[in-house]
């Protein structure tokens, strides 16, 4: 796998900061056909999942997104081509308030119920993964989470070390300590960064108070629309809203780190040591409390889910996403040994 140089980052991309937004500003969010499906949740609400779909019987790879993300993220969907040249199968996981509408991707899709989703939420993915393996029991399931939904795919492996359901499992840029990367997010650029979330959640917080008189006795929206940092906002909403004391309850209750020991199942995480959402110290700190199933590898340059390489701005290449896939599909073994004849596809 290779140590702290494995990754080479393009030359034209220095820093942590270009390597963090490249993407973001170039990449197309439409680059994967979907089939949606609404899963209805035990709660009455539902989960809405939008479909890879692929030679019946090869293996399926749940992908998570980030804070504030979905399924057109560019990073979800710089996954999905990579899966696709596998010949495999995905179902990407909105978090509940992050879908977007398909014929306009800048308007997410309201939810039934009186909740959001945060880093530590994991009763959905839970729900997800039995859900999935129960339709295809023998099917090989993995999954990718990228920044929060790294997050919560690690805590759902360690939560669950005992269950069978994944094969093997990558996590990208994850928050593994959401206090340390909290603090960080207050500093200089990082309040940019964290504006950039703000903006959505303050919206999805107070009109969620406006929606349901339960949420309403819970969230601060006034304390909500002032937010100017994500602890703020956590205090404010986020923390309530889900059942935490406050934002030091829900960091010290969700963050990945506390569950790293726990896992079972093989397991991949890739960080960047200049990450602007992480502090590098950190990451040692993760290494020593994973299990022997976790391998950590960290490189000196990337950003927040970046990892852009290439000679050429015309020519880039991300590296965490080919990574991530080519990893899986070691772990996995021969597609041709899952996929079924032609006739059955």
């Amino acid at each position: 796998m290779g140590g702290p140089d494995a990754f080479r980052p393009a030359w034209w991309l220095p820093g942590p900061h270009l390597q963090t937004l490249w993407g973001r500003l170039t990449r197309a969010s439409r680059g994967t056909a979907f089939r949606r499906e609404s899963l209805a949740t035990p709660d009455g609400d539902e989960l809405l999942l939008d479909h890879l779909d692929g030679p019946g019987g090869s293996p399926r790879v749940v992908l998570l997104h980030g804070l504030e993300g979905s399924s057109y993220s560019v990073y979800i969907q710089g996954l999905l081509v990579e899966i696709a040249r596998c010949g495999w199968r995905a179902t990407a996981l909105n978090f509940r308030s992050c879908a977007r509408d398909p014929e306009d991707l800048s308007r997410m899709i309201r939810n039934r119920r009186p909740r959001l989703y945060h880093s530590g939420e994991t009763e959905d993915l839970d729900f997800l993964m039995r859900t999935l393996s129960a339709r295809e029991p023998g099917v090989p399931l993995a999954a990718v989470g990228v920044s929060l939904g790294g997050n919560v795919l690690l805590k759902w492996l360690g939560e669950h070390p005992e269950e069978p359901f994944l094969t093997a499992a990558v996590a990208l840029s994850a928050p593994f300590d959401l206090a340390a990367g909290a603090r960080l997010l207050e500093r200089r650029v990082g309040r940019i960064y964290a504006e950039s979330f703000l903006r959505t959640l303050r919206e999805k917080a107070i009109e969620t108070a406006r929606r349901f008189p339960e949420a309403a006795a819970q969230i601060d929206v006034e304390a909500s629309r002032r937010a100017r940092t994500l602890r703020e906002f956590d205090e404010a909403a986020n923390a309530p809203l889900h059942g935490f004391r406050d934002a030091a309850d829900y960091y010290a209750k969700a963050s990945s780190i506390g569950f790293l020991g726990r896992i079972r199942t093989p397991t991949l995480c890739v960080s960047a040591e200049d990450d602007p959402f992480l502090p590098a110290e950190v990451l040692p700190r993760a290494k020593a409390a994973a299990s022997p199933s976790v391998e950590l590898l960290t490189t000196r340059a990337g950003g927040h889910i970046g990892f852009v390489g290439g000679a050429l701005p015309g020519k880039a290449r991300y590296w965490a996403e080919e990574l991530a896939v080519g990893w899986l599909e070691r772990k996995l073994g021969d597609i041709a040994a899952y996929a079924t004849t032609p006739d059955s596809r």
